[in-house]
């Protein structure tokens, strides 16, 4: 399996932070957002927002392509559809390429990582 962690900020406005949010709640968000998800073989997808920065983590199976989920959403109307809306709330890191949303982060620890007998 393999963890993607990704990172985007909202505009800083409150009221439309909290539709942002509304939008991703069980009840609001588009039946065919959830379907391209789940068909994509996605086995769990978070976000997690403090002040107007966001964190996505995606966790997929080893054969998962970002790409490969890129280029079908690109072909998907609903999904464009979805993405047109979000983008009235989201905006890019500054440091983002032109055109980019989502940035890709790098991680830097991993307790997991540790060799368990490592002491001080």
């Amino acid at each position: 399996m393999q963890r993607l962690v990704y990172a985007l900020d909202l505009h800083d406005d409150p009221a439309l932070i909290a539709e942002y949010e509304a939008w991703h709640r069980s009840d609001r968000i588009w039946p065919s957002i959830v379907d391209s998800l789940r068909s994509a073989g996605l086995i769990n997808l978070e976000i997690f927002r403090t002040g107007n920065r966001m964190v996505l983590i995606i966790d997929a199976p080893d054969h998962f392509s970002p790409d490969a989920k890129a280029a079908a959403d690109a072909g998907n109307p609903e999904v464009q559809a979805w993405e047109r809306l979000m983008w009235t709330f989201q905006k890019a890191l500054p440091w983002a390429p032109a055109g980019t949303k989502w940035l890709l982060m790098d991680r830097i620890f991993s307790l997991a990582q540790l060799e368990p007998d490592r002491g001080p």
